[in-house]
């Protein structure tokens, strides 16, 4: 028999068995069923056709219903809320702080005078002192903070005025 008529021959028995199995085993019919085809082709490849193709369709159906049902009893499924820690670790979070720190990166770059470079340094990743961040720019260490004030004030400044207003709530009159 080819394979094509074994499979179209078993189909309504195996659709049937899964049909049966799959409320108990806690999964979809249509998952049951998936698995039972992969493991006919699987054994077609490796030991050939069953000798009994009823029998081993009914014995499969068994054994992936019960390896559903060990699954179930192990896995849990885990809730936005129950995620371990703050969610930073989430992918999604990852991606929103990376686009976050991209559109401030292109916002500092785009400060006038020496803003630029000093709110820079102070973003960098390896976190250098004021010090070194005063010896890379060539200006005394105690010129930084007021410095510093200025251009996170500009930095404030433009960022409002690019960020726009949320839209009046209730009513207008």
């Amino acid at each position: 028999m080819t394979p094509l008529t074994l499979v179209r021959a078993l189909r309504p028995l195996v659709r049937a068995e899964t049909a049966a199995e799959a409320p108990a085993a806690g999964i979809e019919a249509a998952d049951l069923e998936q698995s039972v085809w992969l493991r006919l082709l699987e054994r077609q490849a490796g030991h050939g056709q069953p000798a009994d193709p009823a029998r081993w369709v009914r014995a499969a159906v068994r054994a992936e219903a019960r390896a559903a049902r060990r699954r179930t009893r192990r896995e849990r499924s885990c809730h936005a809320d129950e995620l371990p820690g703050d969610g930073a670790g989430r992918p999604e979070a990852i991606a929103e702080s990376a686009d976050e720190r991209r559109a401030l990166l292109a916002a500092v770059r785009r400060l006038p005078g020496k803003c630029p470079r000093l709110l820079g340094a102070m973003l960098a990743a390896h976190d250098p002192t004021y010090r070194e961040i005063a010896g890379e720019l060539g200006i005394s260490q105690g010129s930084l903070g007021p410095m510093r004030s200025r251009c996170l004030g500009c930095l404030r400044r433009m960022l409002a005025a690019e960020v726009v207003a949320p839209e009046l709530r209730g009513k207008e009159r």
